[in-house]
């Protein structure tokens, strides 16, 4: 089983920035980040492969940042010029497949996100 725990989230004014953190018990060579807001349904913000390849959502382009530290076993999202659009839980999960697309095995618990106007 590879536990997953995520960090860094909090309370920000628009415009702001947060650097998530998930540290992973295990190596997996798919993570991702994905976030579920108030009354939305969850949806993926980018995903990476253990060789660095990266893939984010079209909204996602240009403000938010994924990468990975394998040595620590540690996958980070980088968020800037927040908008109270993004408030939401945020989630990190990880797989072992070729294809980082698509479902995801593990998943953490999930940090909170809220951004003010």
């Amino acid at each position: 089983q590879v536990q997953l725990v995520e960090s860094g989230g909090g309370s920000v004014q628009a415009g702001g920035s947060l650097r998530l953190s998930c540290a992973v018990s295990a190596y997996r060579y798919c993570m991702g980040w994905f976030r579920q807001g108030p009354g939305k349904e969850r949806e993926g913000i980018a995903h990476i492969s253990g060789d660095g390849s990266t893939s984010y959502a079209d909204s996602m382009k240009g403000r938010f940042t994924i990468y990975r530290d394998n040595a620590a076993n540690t996958l980070y999202l980088q968020m800037n010029s927040l908008k109270p659009e993004d408030t939401a839980k945020y989630y990190c999960a990880a797989k072992m497949a070729p294809d980082c697309r698509g479902m995801y095995s593990f998943w953490g618990q999930g940090t909170q996100v809220t951004v003010s106007s």
